[in-house]
């Protein structure tokens, strides 16, 4: 299953590059790209375990940029 969220208030592509290696070693990710000029990330995953997926992903997004909002 592949699902694209919209980044608001990421603010560098320092920040960008570490949620994207973060989520990447979330379980269940098989893939993971954030592209900080289009304020976007494309997540690969298991359809089947897509909510317990979801939340993690947004949990690494959070320590790593606190005022990043996710929208799906």
């Amino acid at each position: 299953m592949k699902k694209i969220y919209r980044l608001e208030n990421l603010d560098c592509a320092h920040c960008a590059a570490k949620i994207e290696d973060a989520v990447k070693k979330c379980d269940g990710v098989k893939d993971a790209r954030v592209n900080f000029m289009l304020q976007r990330m494309t997540l690969e995953c298991e359809e089947g375990d897509f909510v317990r997926i979801d939340k993690e992903v947004r949990a690494a997004a959070k320590r790593i940029e606190p005022d990043c909002v996710i929208k799906a």
